[in-house]
C-alpha cells in the first residue's frame, strides 16, 4: 500500500453499512465450547470444571448487540446518548473495516484473485495465495475495527481486568467482524450503567488489539499494511499500520506556564527548549511527519541534570507553555504529560504497563506531545541494581525500547525530556538514548543573581536597582553565543586531558580523520562513549547546523507557516539553514564528552564517599567496643 496518506471516500464506507447493521442487529458465530462452566457452584467463587475434554467441541451462538445494549435500562424503550454512541460507534466502525479491507485487496493482489475465483475456483498456488491474502484481509479488518474503538469510545474510569478475549476467526473480513462483535457483546453483557458499557467496551477494544498483536506473526500477508497511513476525516480517525494510537484527550491542560524571560541562567538549555517549541509546531497532520525530521536536527530525546533548585521545573514549564501557546494559535491538540514514581506499581507488569501508556499518549500522532520523566533516577533503575524494585526495571526497559528500539518511529509529533538531580544513577544505556544533555546550572554570574533577585522579589517595593542592565544577560542570542564559546575546550579535568593530548600530538583539527581520532581518545579514557554517543554527537551537530532562529511572525498567524503543506514548509525551513563548522563540531563533541565524564566522576565520588563513610563507622565502632570493655560491659 502507498506509504502516504491514504483517504477513503465516504461512498465505499456507505455501502458497507447495511451489513454493519445487520452485524449489531444480529449475528450467529460458531466459538469452540469453554471446559468452564458459566454457572458457579453454591457458595464459592469456583465454576464446575469438566473432566470431558470438549477442545474440539464447537457450537453456534446468536448474537444480538443492540438488545443486550439496550437491555442496560431496560425500563425505558428509549436508549440513553451513551448507549446509542456506542452502537453507532460498532456500526461505523465496521462499516470502516470492512472499507479499509477493499483498500487492501485493491493495493495486492486479492481483489483480482476475488474476480476470478467468482467465475471459478481457483487451484494449486494461486488457492494458497488466496487464502493468505484473504486471511490478511480479515485480521486487517479486525484491527481496523478494534482501533476504531478503542480511539472513538469516550471513557473516564479504571479498565476492568475481567475482559475477555473474542474467539477470533481469519475465514474472511466478515467472519472477523462477526468474532468482534460477539466479543463486544460479551465484554458488555450485564453492565448496569452507561458509564460502566463505556469502560468495558473500550477495555474490550484494548484486549483485541493486544490478542490480535500477538497473533500478527501468523500472517505473513499483511505487509503491504505496516505501512499505511489512512484517514477518516469525519470521524477525526487514524490507522498507521499496526501502531495503537491512543484514544483522544479531553481534559484541558492545567499547569503553571513560565516564559522565558522568568527562567534565568540555563542559557543553552534556555535557547534549545524554545527552538524545540517551534520544532514541534512544525508538524504536518496531513503527512504525519516533521520537516526537521527529514532535514535534520529534530530533539526527540534530552536529558537535562543539574543540582537540586536550578530550575529544572521552570525550563518544564517553559516549554509546554511555549507549545501551548503555539498550538492554540495554530488550533492544534497538544498533549502533555509527566510520568513519575506515582505510577511505580507494586503488581507484576503494571508499571511497565503505565509507562506504556504514558508513552502512546505521547506519542498520538494526531496531536503535538511533550512528555517529562521526572527524578528519572528514582523512576527507572539500572539493570545491575538489585535493591531496585521489578517496576522500576520494567519502566527501564519501556523507555529503552520506546526511545531507540527496533520499532520506533520518529514522526517529529512529539519531545520527551528526562531531568534528574543524579544522572550518574540512571542506567547507561538508557541515559545514552538521550539525544541531547542540557546542563541545567541555574544562575551563574553576578548578573545573573541580580536578575533572578529582582524578578522573584516583585515590585511592592521602592529600593533603587543600581548599575545594572536588567535583564541583558539574558539576552538568549548573545548568552547563547558566550555559553557555546566557552565549549571550544573541554570544562572537565578528565577531558582536559583528552584535549590537551590530542592538540599535542595533532595540532588543531581540520579533517574528519582528525574528528575521529579526537572520538577514538575519548573512547580509550571513557568506555562508555559509544557508537550511540557519536551518533548522539552527530545529531547535535546537525541541530546546530539546523541553528536556525525560526522567525517569531511564523507563529503569529496560522496561515503564515504553520497551516501551509508539508512541501512548503520543508522549502522555508531549507532557506534558512546553513553548513555546519569544525568550531560547532568541537563545541558539540566537548559538551557531549564532558556530561559522560561529568557523570562517570560523581559516580565514583559516590562511591569513594560511601567506602569513606564506611571506614569512619568502623573505626567509631571499634572505639566504642575498646569503650565498652574498659568498663566490663562488652560482655553484659
Amino acid at each position: 500500500m502507498d506509504a502516504g496518506l491514504t483517504t477513503i471516500p465516504e461512498a465505499d464506507i456507505e455501502k458497507h453499512q447495511a451489513t454493519a447493521q445487520s452485524m449489531i442487529t444480529r449475528v450467529v458465530v460458531l466459538e469452540d465450547s469453554s471446559r468452564e462452566s458459566g454457572t458457579a457452584l453454591a457458595g464459592t467463587n469456583r465454576r464446575f470444571v469438566s473432566t470431558v475434554s470438549t477442545g474440539s467441541v464447537r457450537r453456534t451462538r446468536e448474537v444480538e448487540l443492540t438488545r443486550t445494549v439496550g437491555a442496560v435500562r431496560p425500563g425505558d424503550p428509549l436508549m440513553s446518548i451513551g448507549q446509542h454512541a456506542l452502537l453507532f460507534r460498532a456500526r461505523r466502525g465496521i462499516a470502516i473495516a470492512l472499507a479499509v479491507a477493499d483498500v487492501f485487496a485493491r493495493a495486492t493482489d486479492l481483489e483480482s484473485l476475488q474476480a476470478r475465483n467468482a467465475r471459478a475456483p481457483l487451484e494449486g498456488e494461486e488457492a494458497a495465495q488466496f487464502k493468505k491474502l484473504l486471511s490478511a484481509a480479515a485480521y486487517i479488518s479486525a484491527f481496523s475495527f478494534a482501533s476504531y474503538l478503542w480511539q472513538l469510545v469516550d471513557s473516564d474510569g479504571e479498565a476492568p481486568n475481567d475482559v475477555a478475549e473474542p474467539h477470533f476467526a481469519f475465514d474472511t473480513a466478515q467472519d472477523a467482524l462477526k468474532a468482534l462483535v460477539a466479543g463486544l457483546d460479551h465484554a458488555v453483557s450485564g453492565v448496569k450503567d452507561e458509564a460502566d458499557l463505556a469502560i468495558r467496551a473500550k477495555a474490550f477494544a484494548r484486549v483485541a488489539i493486544d490478542g490480535l498483536l500477538t497473533r500478527k506473526g501468523r500472517f505473513d500477508g499483511i505487509g503491504a499494511f505496516e505501512d499505511a497511513h489512512i484517514r477518516i476525516d469525519a470521524d477525526d480517525f487514524t490507522l498507521d499500520g499496526f501502531d495503537v494510537a491512543p484514544g483522544p484527550k479531553t481534559k484541558p491542560l492545567v499547569m503553571t506556564f513560565k516564559k522565558p524571560e522568568e527562567v534565568v541562567g540555563n542559557h543553552i538549555a534556555k535557547y534549545q527548549s524554545v527552538k524545540l517549541a517551534k520544532m514541534l509546531i512544525a508538524y504536518d497532520f496531513d503527512r504525519q511527519l516533521n520537516p526537521f525530521v527529514e532535514l535534520g536536527g529534530f530533539l526527540f530525546t534530552f536529558i537535562g541534570d543539574g543540582a537540586p533548585g536550578t530550575g529544572k521545573t521552570t525550563l518544564i514549564q517553559m516549554i509546554a507553555g511555549l507549545v501551548n501557546g503555539y498550538a492554540q494559535v495554530a488550533g492544534y491538540p497538544f498533549h502533555y504529560e509527566n510520568f513519575g514514581v506515582d505510577q511505580i506499581s507494586s503488581y507484576q507488569g503494571k508499571s511497565g504497563q503505565n509507562c506504556r501508556a504514558f508513552i502512546d499518549n505521547v506519542l498520538n500522532p494526531r496531536a503535538i506531545g511533550f512528555g517529562t520523566i521526572d527524578d528519572i533516577d528514582q523512576v527507572a533503575a539500572k539493570r545491575s541494581d538489585d535493591r531496585a524494585s521489578a517496576g522500576q526495571h520494567e519502566i527501564t526497559g519501556v523507555l529503552m525500547a520506546a526511545f531507540s528500539g527496533a520499532m520506533t518511529v520518529i514522526r517529529g509529533n512529539c519531545s520527551f525530556g528526562m531531568f534528574s538531580n543524579y544522572p550518574e544513577n540512571v542506567d547507561d544505556a538508557l541515559r545514552q538514548r538521550a539525544g541531547a544533555r542540557w546542563l541545567v546550572d541555574g544562575p551563574q554570574t553576578k548578573d545573573d543573581y541580580v536578575d533572578i533577585f529582582v524578578l522573584l522579589a516583585g515590585k511592592n517595593h521602592k529600593i533603587p536597582l543600581g548599575d545594572h542592565d536588567l535583564y541583558a544577560a539574558q539576552e538568549i542570542q548573545r548568552a547563547v553565543a558566550e555559553a557555546y564559546e566557552e565549549h571550544a575546550k573541554p570544562q572537565e579535568d578528565g577531558l582536559m586531558k583528552v584535549y590537551e593530548r590530542f592538540m599535542k600530538e595533532n595540532g588543531a583539527p581540520k579533517t574528519m580523520e582528525d574528528v575521529g581520532t579526537y572520538l577514538h581518545l575519548i573512547k580509550e579514557a571513557e568506555p562508555r562513549f559509544t557508537g550511540r554517543a557519536i551518533k548522539n554527537v552527530t545529531d547535535a551537530i546537525k541541530m546546530r547546523a539546523m541553528d536556525i532562529e525560526l522567525p517569531d511572525d511564523w507563529f503569529e498567524k496560522p496561515e503564515a507557516f504553520m497551516h501551509k503543506g508539508y512541501d512548503d514548509k520543508k522549502a522555508m525551513i531549507e532557506e534558512l539553514r546553513g553548513p555546519f563548522s569544525m568550531d560547532m563540531v568541537m563545541q558539540e563533541i566537548n559538551r557531549y564528552a564532558d556530561s559522560e565524564f561529568r557523570y562517570s566522576d560523581k559516580s565514583d565520588d559516590a562511591a569513594v564517599g560511601k567506602l569513606i563513610r564506611d571506614a569512619r563507622l568502623r573505626e567509631r565502632a571499634v572505639k566504642e567496643m575498646e569503650a565498652l570493655k574498659a568498663q566490663g560491659l562488652w560482655n553484659a
